[in-house]
């Protein structure tokens, strides 16, 4: 609702702008659309290569649980 006031003051004060800027936001949402698709396949691949760096001390640290849960009697 806030938003919806700004817009109305700003098309009240100047009314040029608030048209432009309405205009505009479409245009440049669709040209920077792409940089938003490579953000997200970026922060995919980051976190799948730091899956694997971590995945031997996850191992580890589940293989010490699991010998701690179960004692081995001799």
């Amino acid at each position: 609702m806030l938003t919806f006031i700004l817009w109305l003051i700003l098309l009240v004060l100047c009314w040029p702008l608030a048209l432009l800027a309405l205009v505009l936001y479409p245009v440049v949402w669709l040209l920077l659309l792409p940089f938003r698709l490579l953000g997200i396949a970026v922060g995919g691949v980051l976190q799948l290569v730091w899956a694997v760096v971590t995945l031997p001390a996850r191992v580890l640290r589940g293989l010490a649980r699991v010998g701690t849960r179960f004692p081995r009697t001799a």
